[in-house]
């Protein structure tokens, strides 16, 4: 998909891959594949396998990558003979690389165990060009995000349930925020199913908000 001159690509699961000023960025690599475009910028949500993924990052690095983690990811990177610079981001603080504006923004479970908000988990906003693109990362629908509203160009949303959103949760996430598009991802693989991602659609487009699925590369 092409979107303000941003090229963006779902990559299964949770993973996003971004090219835009000739910077390549991957969000929470995950069982991609052979990948041929090199990383500038690695974001990792947190430090669950299908996230912070050792092989996955492994495929993508060069010398000069850097990853934007949370602070328990980098026991996972050190313990591994993955060599790359990193940078640890909080919620609520930002960085920006090489034009690139990156907000961490909270990520966690308000009924469910998985995601504890005391492990200082991320999504993230990019600011591309003054295009803001949203990664809710593994959460449930938390107060928060009623910070995004009105401020996202692209939302993509967690929609497998059990251990995020499921779609009906997500669709109501996206009543919120208020994006110009909203993206349906964690499904698929690991839980969630296509039916989700429909259902997730429909609903959103009841509440007229743009939704479509993005094909897997």
């Amino acid at each position: 998909m092409l979107y303000n001159n941003i090229q963006i690509e779902w990559l299964g699961h949770a993973s996003i891959f971004i090219k835009a000023n000739n910077k390549t960025i991957y969000i929470d690599p995950y069982d991609i594949g052979n990948i041929k475009d090199k990383a500038d910028i690695i974001l990792i949500t947190h430090n669950h396998y299908d996230h912070c993924s050792v092989a996955d990052i492994k495929k993508i690095i060069k010398k000069e990558t850097i990853a934007v983690i949370p602070a328990d990811c980098q026991s996972s990177i050190n313990k591994s003979s993955i060599e790359i610079y990193t940078k640890i981001l909080e919620p609520k603080s930002s960085l920006s690389i090489d034009g690139v504006r990156i907000l961490a923004v909270p990520a966690y479970n308000i009924n469910k165990p998985f995601h504890p908000k005391e492990e200082y988990w991320n999504g993230y906003v990019l600011d591309i060009n003054g295009t803001r693109i949203y990664h809710s990362g593994d959460t449930d629908l938390i107060p928060e995000m009623k910070n995004l509203s009105g401020k996202i160009d692209i939302a993509f949303l967690a929609i497998g349930g059990t251990y995020t959103m499921n779609s009906n949760e997500a669709s109501e996430a996206a009543s919120i925020i208020k994006p110009k598009l909203a993206i349906p991802i964690h499904y698929g693989k690991i839980i969630g199913k296509d039916s989700d991602a429909l259902n997730f659609v429909q609903l959103c487009k009841q509440n007229n908000i743009d939704a479509e699925i993005l094909e897997k590369k």
